[in-house]
Parts: C-alpha cells; sequence; structure tokens
C-alpha cells in the first residue's frame, strides 16, 4: 500500500451527518465516548485492535438505541489506519472527527526492563497517534474538523514507575501542542484530553499482580510496593467512571472553540495545575500562533 496520503476529500453537505473515528472502543473512556457521539448523532466508526472485545461494545450501543460503525484497527500498523481512513471516505465521503484514544498502560523502571519495552510502549502511545492523525488530517481540513487525542495527567506530570508511559505521553502532548497553530492555520482543531484515575482501567488494562510485581522488583521491591498499594486504592476506591471522563471528550467534539488542553476531572485540573499555570493551554498557544501569523 503506498505511504502517500489519501487525497483531501471534497467538501461535503451541510446535511450529511458528520463522521467521526473513534479508537480504543472495547471499553472505557472510548466505549463511553463513541456511544455519547452516536447518541449526538454523529456517524461513528468505533475501532478496536481484537474485534473478538467488541461484545460490550455492541451491548452499550444497544442498550442506548444507537447504531455504531465497529471495524478493526490496530493502531500500531499505518498501513492499516490510512486504510482505515481510505474506507471511512469511501463509505461517507467526510470525516469530521477523529478521536485517538487507544493505548497501552505500562509499569516498570528503567534497570528492571529492556529499552525494547519502553520503544514498545511508544509505538502504540506516541506513534499509533500520528499514524491516524497524518491519515486523517486531508480530510479534517476538508471540513475544518477536529483531532482529539486522549492523553493523560501523566502527560504532564512524570509519575514513579511509570517512565515509559509518561514519556509516550509527554511526547503526544508536545506533539499536538507543536501542531495546534499548524493545523488550525488550516481549519483544524486540536485537542488533548487529560483524565486523571478512570475506574478499573489501570488495574485491568495492566493486567496487575502486587505481589507478583514486587517479588520481580529487587532493589525497588519496597517503593514499588508503596506506589502500587497507593494507586490501585486510588483507581479503585476514588476515581472518575469511563463516562464521566468521555463528557470531556465529547466537549472537545463538539465545543463551538474548546480549549487545546481539557482535563476530565477537579482532581485533574488541581494535578495538573501543580505543574501548568497555562491550565488550558491557551497562553502558549495564543503566543506560537503568532510566529506564524
Amino acid at each position: 500500500m503506498s505511504a502517500t496520503a489519501p487525497a483531501a476529500s471534497t467538501a461535503p453537505s451541510a446535511i450529511d451527518p458528520k463522521v467521526v473515528v473513534i479508537t480504543g472502543t472495547s471499553s472505557g473512556i472510548g466505549l463511553a465516548a463513541a456511544v455519547a457521539a452516536a447518541e449526538a448523532g454523529w456517524r461513528t466508526v468505533a475501532t478496536l485492535r481484537d474485534p473478538a472485545r467488541a461484545d460490550a461494545l455492541r451491548q452499550a450501543a444497544s442498550d442506548a438505541g444507537v447504531e455504531l460503525d465497529v471495524r478493526r484497527l490496530d493502531v500500531t500498523d499505518e498501513a492499516a489506519a490510512t486504510a482505515l481512513v481510505d474506507a471511512v471516505i469511501a463509505d461517507y465521503g467526510r470525516l469530521d472527527a477523529v478521536v485517538n484514544n487507544a493505548g497501552a498502560g505500562h509499569l516498570g523502571t528503567l534497570e528492571n526492563e529492556t529499552v525494547a519495552d519502553v520503544r514498545e510502549v511508544m509505538e502504540v502511545n506516541f506513534f499509533g497517534v500520528l499514524h491516524l492523525s497524518k491519515a486523517a488530517l486531508p480530510h479534517l481540513r476538508a471540513t475544518g474538523g477536529r483531532l482529539i487525542t486522549v492523553t493523560s495527567v501523566g502527560g504532564v506530570i512524570g509519575q514513579p514507575f511509570n517512565e515509559a508511559y509518561c514519556a509516550a505521553k509527554f511526547a503526544v502532548e508536545g506533539y499536538m501542542e507543536s501542531l495546534a497553530p499548524v493545523a488550525k492555520a488550516l481549519g483544524v482543531t486540536v485537542s488533548v484530553v487529560e483524565p486523571g484515575a478512570v475506574a478499573t482501567e489501570f488495574v485491568n488494562n495492566i493486567n496487575l499482580d502486587i505481589d507478583a510485581e514486587v517479588a520481580n522488583a529487587g532493589a525497588y521491591a519496597p517503593t514499588l510496593r508503596a506506589y502500587l498499594e497507593r494507586t490501585t486504592a486510588q483507581f479503585l476506591n476514588g476515581a472518575q467512571t469511563p463516562a464521566e471522563a468521555a463528557h470531556t471528550v465529547f466537549e472537545a467534539l463538539t465545543a463551538d472553540a474548546p480549549a487545546f488542553r481539557l482535563q476530565t476531572s477537579d482532581w485533574a485540573r488541581a494535578f495538573t495545575a501543580t505543574k501548568l499555570a497555562d491550565g488550558d493551554g491557551s497562553a502558549v498557544l495564543g503566543l506560537t500562533s503568532t510566529w506564524i501569523a
């Protein structure tokens, strides 16, 4: 398959339903965002790496009385991302938004893992975002669309035993913050959504076994146990629901002029404010936009 970008779609009719592609919809924020978009009248292409895991997504759509176009996509496969976008344009004639939600959790520290492990995290959480975004941009330019990426508060503040995960999320935030004024000059709005703890996702996505992790941690065992006990308690007892976090994704999708940076809860806003004086990204983009005016 050619690596060149596809030709941009022609300007769609104003009466056609808007089309959004959302990745990582088998559970959590992606599932909730897909259903919310469909409920709001968007033609929603809900993608996931393993179609065998689509049962919860299909049941949620059925319960909400909406239809989803469920398709397979492994975001680490650049050719597959390009093919998906081509197929969406062929089927619907337009693309109005992309929500890059697919990602993978990772727990580890440098001495106890390989550099290959770190590269694998980057492939999913960083390069996977670029694959779909690059394929989509010509069509988002045609519709004045939205490019939304779910990152993390870990894209702002580095966290113990999450070096690779936070590095990937930092990379996404830096890339999108740099891209935003360039894309905006051509009519595309770029936003990042920063969840904090979302119920069940940390434990389930990492397949966490605290005792096993600590047993294999060597000199890091005491600090790892302290981190895991604190963090699992937060995720299991004080976390947002996926639907609550997805509400912010929906805001980025539908607001007249969404901020570049949106946190999904008061806790996430307070936590990122520990580092960010420019909480919504407007000061940074206000400055850098003048560099290309």
